[in-house]
């Protein structure tokens, strides 16, 4: 978490305590069963303010996301007004972050927004031993359909790392590969920035056949930058070079098809009088 992030965490529940909402810090932090010597630390610069701990009190205090995550509107509101949403994370008995896996069947219940109990007793969470998983907030989700071959196949498994709100308009390169959580749906796409510019970003597939297209950046809940891929491993030493030939096999069949359409449109056939 950004130290800017913690910085405007701070003010807010310092404005809870001014208003009389809170008794004091240590009651707030007992609140949201978070160590009070922990908030201390927040409080006085020495440690970031951690993603469960924001959802916690946005849900209960009614933080803005918007100040929090991008520094605009008011400090608090209804929760109903923002573009996106804080990510829920999934700890171990040690207070460490586990990877939430997203599967096919939740993905579009994941879109439209799980609870954090529904997502711990039906989404699968795991821990990875390599020192990058450790440090962050990551989900894995199933790639499904052909849009992105020959570089993702359909049952492949990508581990993504989450990319905080008020970071989208500088931290999405271009032509790299993130998954895109919007209103309805989860896609895994190669994306191209144009937050800044025309407040959307544009979605490429890999696989020539799919035309790119535009997602208004307020129908985007979640965006993450793939890490990691898994998937099947195949014995054989040619797998690469006969997914190439098919793909170009299946080109000259479209290829074909559409000289042909070409010829019967270009054909005039007059009816007889």
């Amino acid at each position: 978490m950004s130290h800017e992030v913690s910085q405007r965490f701070v003010e807010c529940i310092e404005k809870l305590k001014e208003e009389g909402k809170i008794r004091s810090f240590r009651q707030f932090a007992q609140s949201l069963d978070y160590l009070p010597q922990s908030l201390s630390e927040v409080r006085n610069g020495r440690r970031d303010v951690t993603i469960d701990l924001l959802h916690k009190a946005i849900n209960q205090y009614q933080l803005n996301p918007n100040y929090i995550f991008e520094g605009t509107g008011a400090m608090f509101c209804c929760g109903k007004d923002n573009n996106f949403r804080v990510v829920t994370v999934i700890v171990d008995q040690h207070g460490q972050e586990n990877i939430v896996h997203v599967p096919v069947p939740a993905q579009a219940g994941y879109a439209t927004g799980m609870s954090t109990r529904v997502m711990q007793e039906e989404l699968p969470c795991y821990s990875l031993p390599d020192y990058q998983y450790k440090s962050g907030t990551f989900r894995s989700f199933d790639v499904s359909g052909e849009s992105m071959e020959p570089v993702l196949q359909e049952g492949d498994k990508v581990i993504c790392s989450f990319i905080e709100p008020n970071f989208w308009k500088h931290s999405i390169k271009d032509g790299q590969v993130y998954v895109v959580v919007t209103t309805d749906d989860v896609v895994v796409k190669r994306l191209y920035n144009r937050i800044l510019s025309d407040g959307e970003i544009v979605a490429h597939s890999d696989n020539d056949y799919f035309l790119p297209y535009s997602i208004p950046i307020n129908e985007v809940k979640e965006i993450w930058r793939l890490r990691t891929r898994i998937s099947d491993f195949e014995h054989s030493k040619h797998q690469q070079s006969d997914l190439q030939r098919k793909l170009e096999h299946y080109k000259k069949i479209v290829d074909r098809q559409n000289h042909l359409l070409k010829v019967l449109e270009s054909t005039q056939i007059k009816a007889p009088i």
